[in-house]
């Protein structure tokens, strides 16, 4: 399964941009998009951002992802009680 995760770009240089995903700074490339734009939201999958997307679906799809992960823990959680 292939997941692609939504990103902020926060600055750019060349064909790279620093993106920041909730509290964490990655650098991508920025090769697949035309006209990237600093403060525009992007999804990332194997190092490149490879479309844009609307700050509300990036707050979409990143809170669909938070609440997968609260899910699996609680998987978990309950597979260690078993």
């Amino acid at each position: 399964m292939c997941l692609s995760v939504p990103a902020k770009i926060i600055s750019i240089e060349g064909d790279m941009a620093q993106v920041k995903i909730g509290g964490t700074t990655l650098t991508t490339g920025l090769q697949l998009l035309e006209y990237p734009k600093i403060g525009e939201y992007v999804l990332i999958h194997s190092g490149f951002a490879i479309s844009k997307l609307s700050e509300e679906d990036a707050a979409e799809t990143l809170k669909l992802l938070q609440e997968l992960g609260e899910i699996d823990e609680q998987i978990r959680n309950s597979e260690n009680t078993i």
